[in-house]
């Protein structure tokens, strides 16, 4: 097995645990202050991972570089909006339409990949894309009512335009992600992921203290007071982008995002086993469609 793919996997479980925290955060924090604790306490975190390749595994440190700053930076940017923006979703009464338009990344990441980087993926690995967007998005909506109401805000409301918009921030990240960990020459592939994480949660961190410091002074000190279950959300966070990079790092983004689907099958499977929560035939046949995608790119790309 490709080594990307149990990494991916791996980052797939931990975006679902630090998303399940983040979300309970919310009721504490606004918006931002959810946004940032991501970000902010996963600082330390992803030093101490860079410090533990160099010293321990005898990583050398790569030398910065042009592409490096700005390509970390606006995909530090861009992971800040589309951070904000899928948060803002749980204010919605009907946030599950815009977080299931949320899961279109893969889709644009793909486009954004090809315009950027000229990567491209095959015709099999294309449909096993849409296959798996289709489940996810079978998944999401599976509890939604599907009124009139309900259907015309899944095509025009504001929560589908929030989540095309969030997705959108989140595939030009990941390209953005890609392009600075590539540009890092001289070390190993989990160097080069570190640093480029390293860089980019700094840049994060110092723009949104920043911004909360002269427009939202009360929401960032209510972050600060919430540490003990922020920095949980800092740790799962940077786990999880560890294997971001790192897969990103070794393969196409729209392969890896695509196989990050994976994450609602974790989110059904703990309901179900964990929550003993009652599952809906819906939920059943997404799943089904998401591992049906996952397996035909992992085989068939």
């Amino acid at each position: 097995m490709e080594l990307w793919i149990p990494i991916t996997v791996f980052a797939a479980f931990c975006q679902n645990l630090r998303t399940a925290m983040q979300k309970h955060l919310k009721g504490k924090l606004g918006t931002t202050g959810a946004t940032f604790i991501r970000f902010g306490y996963g600082v330390p975190f992803a030093i101490l991972y860079a410090i533990v390749l160099h010293l321990g595994f005898d990583h050398p440190v790569p030398d910065l570089n042009a592409t490096l700053l700005i390509s970390g930076a606006l995909g530090g940017l861009a992971q800040i909006f589309g951070t904000f923006l899928l948060v803002y979703l749980f204010s919605f009464r009907n946030f599950a339409v815009g977080t299931a338009y949320s899961k279109t990344e893969p889709i644009q990441a793909a486009l954004f990949g090809s315009v950027v980087l000229g990567e491209h993926v095959s015709l099999a690995a294309a449909v096993c894309i849409v296959v798996g967007i289709a489940g996810v998005i079978v998944i999401t909506l599976a509890r939604t009512p599907l009124t009139f109401s309900a259907v015309r805000s899944s095509l025009i409301g504001r929560p589908a335009l929030i989540g095309l918009a969030s997705a959108a921030f989140f595939g030009a990240s990941a390209v953005a992600y890609r392009i600075a960990s590539l540009s890092l020459e001289g070390t190993e592939i989990p160097m080069q992921a570190a640093c480029a994480l390293v860089y980019a949660t700094l840049f994060q961190t110092v723009v949104m203290s920043g911004w909360m410091a002269v427009r939202e002074p009360k929401e960032l000190i209510a972050s600060l007071r919430e540490w003990r279950s922020a920095i949980w959300v800092g740790a799962s966070g940077v786990a999880g982008s560890i294997g971001w990079f790192t897969a990103m790092t070794l393969q196409n983004v729209a392969y890896v995002r695509a196989l990050a689907q994976v994450e609602l099958v974790f989110t059904f499977l703990a309901s179900w086993l964990v929550f003993k929560e009652v599952i809906v035939k819906s939920e059943i046949v997404g799943c089904v469609l998401i591992v049906a995608a996952v397996l035909g790119i992992i085989l068939l790309r």
